[in-house]
C-alpha cells in the first residue's frame, strides 16, 4: 500500500481533500482510499459531501 497523495485527486468533490485535519491517501493496485484522523469510520465513504467534523484548511501562501 501507498500512502502518498495521488497525483489527481480521488473523488474531487469530496470535503477531505479541503479539511485541516491531513487526510491520509490510501492506495491498492485498484483503488484509492481516503483515511480521516478524526473519524470513528477511518474510511468514510466518497465522496465526502457533508462532515460534523471538517474544517477548512488554512490558505497557504499560493492559495491567499
Amino acid at each position: 500500500m501507498d500512502e502518498t497523495p495521488p497525483s489527481s485527486l480521488p473523488y474531487p468533490t469530496s470535503l477531505c481533500h479541503r479539511c485541516a485535519a491531513p487526510p491520509k491517501y490510501v492506495r491498492t493496485k485498484t483503488s484509492t482510499f481516503i483515511l480521516c484522523p478524526l473519524l470513528p469510520q477511518k474510511y468514510p465513504p466518497q465522496p465526502v459531501l457533508r462532515c460534523p467534523l471538517f474544517r477548512p484548511k488554512s490558505p497557504g501562501p499560493e492559495e491567499k
